[in-house]
C-alpha cells in the first residue's frame, strides 16, 4: 500500500508538468510521412533495377547458366561430401570425388545416347513421312481437321516436311558448338567450386562486420544447402522409381528404346508441369507411330500420366511437403520466367532457385530466439 503512494505522486507530477517529458530524437522531429509520389518513385527504382538485372541475366546466358547450374550441383555434392567427413575424408577431397563420379556418369550417359540419337537423325525423313501418314487418318476423324486438309495432298505434305527436315537438323547442329562450350564452362566451374567451397564460405562469413550478422550468414547458408540437398536427394529417388516404371510401361507397350523412355521420364520430372506435359505428348506420339489401334497407341501415355499424377499429388507431398512448402503459382511463374531466360536448363533450375530464394527469405525474415551457432 505504501509503494502505491510514490507512484501516484509521480503520476500527478507528470500531469502537472513538473517532470519534463523525455527528449525526442531529432530524426523523429524531422520525420515526414511518405506520400504516394515517394512510394511510386521507390517502386520505380526497384522495378528498373529488376528489369536491368533481367536484361543482364538474359544477355549473359552462355556464362551465367552453366555457372549457376554448377553452383546448384556443387551445393548438393558438397553437402554429400560433408557427410563423409565423419569417416575422416576431407570435404575438399570428398567433393572432388563426387564431382568426378558425376562427370563420369554424364559422359557414360552421353556415350549411350549417341547411337540411338544418331539413328534417329539419320532416319528423320522416313520418320517424318511415316508420321504424316500415321496422323492424317486420326485427324480426318475431326470435322475441323477434315476441312483444313480437304484440299491438301498427302504426298505434298510429306515432301514439304522432308524438305524442311534438313533445315531443322541444321538448327540443331548449330546449337551443338555453344552447348559444348557451355558444358566445358559447367565442368570447370563445378570443379573450382568444389575445390574452393570451404574457403568461399569463410570469405562470405568474414565479409560481415558484426558477430550477429556472421551467425546469420552461417544459418542462411546451412539452411539453403540443407533444403537443396534434401530436395535433390529425395526427388531423385522418387523420379528414379518413376523412370523405372516408365521404362517398363514402354517395354510392355511395345515402344522401341524402353530404357531411353525411362531416362527421359526421369530427367523431365525435374521440370514441374512442363516435363510431364512434354513426356505425355512424346509417349502419345510414339504410340501412334507404333500401333494401329487408338487404345494401344495411347495406353503408354495414359499410364504414365496417371502414374505421374499419383506420385506428384500423393507420394511427393507426403515426403517433401513437411519441409518444402512453395506456392504452386510461384513455381509456375518461376518456370515460365527461367524457361524464357535459359530454355530447358532454366526450366530445370526453376525449382531449386525458387527453393533457395524461399529459404533465404524465411531465414532473414524470422530470427531465432537465441543467438547461437546452428547445430
Amino acid at each position: 500500500m505504501g509503494s502505491a503512494i510514490p507512484e501516484r505522486a509521480l503520476f500527478k507530477a507528470k500531469k502537472k508538468g513538473e517532470i519534463p517529458a523525455p527528449p525526442v530524437a531529432e530524426d523523429e522531429l524531422n520525420f515526414e510521412p511518405k506520400s504516394g509520389l515517394d512510394l511510386v518513385v521507390a517502386w520505380s527504382i526497384v522495378g528498373t533495377f529488376v528489369i536491368a538485372m533481367s536484361a543482364v541475366v538474359y544477355t549473359l546466358e552462355s556464362i551465367l547458366m552453366p555457372v549457376t547450374l554448377a553452383i546448384v550441383v556443387g551445393m548438393v555434392l558438397g553437402l554429400a561430401a560433408d557427410k563423409l567427413e565423419r569417416f575422416g575424408l576431407p570435404p575438399v577431397l570428398g567433393g572432388l570425388t563426387f564431382g568426378v563420379i558425376f562427370v563420369v556418369l554424364i559422359f557414360l550417359l552421353v556415350n549411350e545416347l549417341i547411337d540411338p540419337l544418331s539413328n534417329i537423325a539419320a532416319d528423320a525423313p522416313a520418320l517424318i513421312e511415316r508420321g504424316v501418314q500415321r496422323f492424317l487418318p486420326y485427324l480426318e476423324r475431326f470435322e475441323w481437321a477434315r476441312r483444313a486438309i480437304a484440299g491438301a495432298d498427302e504426298k505434298a505434305m510429306a515432301d514439304m516436311a522432308i524438305a524442311n527436315a534438313g533445315a531443322m537438323l541444321g538448327v540443331v547442329a548449330a546449337g551443338i558448338t555453344p552447348a559444348f562450350v557451355q558444358t566445358l564452362i559447367f565442368l570447370a566451374a563445378l570443379g573450382l567450386f568444389l575445390l574452393g567451397r570451404t574457403h568461399l564460405r569463410k570469405t562470405i562469413i568474414m565479409g560481415f562486420a558484426t558477430h550477429d550478422r556472421r551467425l546469420a550468414a552461417i544459418r542462411v547458408m546451412n539452411a539453403t544447402e540443407s533444403a537443396v540437398g534434401f530436395y535433390f536427394s529425395t526427388a531423385s529417388l522418387i523420379y528414379l522409381t518413376l523412370g523405372t516404371v516408365t521404362a517398363l510401361i514402354a517395354f510392355v507397350g511395345g515402344l522401341p528404346g524402353a530404357m531411353l523412355w525411362g531416362l527421359f521420364a526421369f530427367v523431365s520430372s525435374f521440370i514441374p508441369y512442363l516435363g510431364v506435359t512434354a513426356m505425355t505428348l512424346a509417349l502419345a506420339t510414339g504410340g501412334l507411330m507404333t500401333h494401329d489401334t487408338m487404345f494401344f497407341a495411347l495406353l503408354p501415355a495414359t499410364l504414365f500420366f496417371l502414374l505421374h499424377l499419383v506420385m506428384e499429388n500423393l507420394v511427393t507431398p507426403a515426403i517433401l511437403g513437411h519441409r518444402l512448402e512453395i506456392n504452386p503459382f510461384l513455381i509456375f511463374v518461376a518456370i515460365i520466367f527461367w524457361t524464357w531466360m535459359w530454355g530447358a536448363v532454366g526450366a530445370m533450375l526453376a525449382m531449386p532457385l525458387s527453393l533457395i530464394a524461399m529459404t533465404i527469405f524465411n531465414e532473414v525474415r524470422t530470427r531465432p530466439p537465441e543467438r547461437q551457432l546452428p547445430g
